[in-house]
């Protein structure tokens, strides 16, 4: 068994969370004691978080839509596919036509460098967040 320090998920405050692991399998979660944002602490989700990693119905491959099916293919094809994409919709709206929308599941520096992303790259200001105050 080890433990490997981590940030949790779940929303962008960043706690430090320690997941536990077992025979190759992610088994339990725990808070860092030493971490300036968690403190100890975890919420429900945070203690929860490792629920996800190996259920079933997880994703773990890209898919892309084919003949009406979504079939697995390779990251190759499939960021190729989405690149080609994003430069003709570029191409044909002015950057307009395109958006971005990003979660709470990222941490705020994770947030931070997609609306960079969006701006610098793919020259739009369409950014959004799932979250809201």
């Amino acid at each position: 068994m080890r433990h490997v320090l981590t940030t949790c998920p779940y929303c962008g405050c960043g706690c430090g969370v320690y997941l536990r692991e077992e025979e190759g399998r992610v088994t339990g979660a725990m808070p860092s004691r030493n971490h300036p944002v968690s403190r100890n602490n975890l919420c429900v989700k945070g203690w929860h978080l490792h629920e996800f990693i190996h259920h079933p119905a997880r994703i773990t491959e890209p898919l892309m839509r084919k003949g009406g099916a979504l079939v697995p293919v390779s990251w190759d094809e499939a960021l190729a596919f989405t690149a080609g994409e994003l430069a003709r919709i570029a191409k044909e709206t002015a950057h307009r036509g395109i958006g971005l929308l990003s979660s709470a599941k990222c941490t705020n520096e994770e947030n931070f460098l997609f609306q960079k992303l969006a701006r610098a790259v793919l020259k739009t200001n369409n950014v959004d967040h799932c979250a809201r105050l």
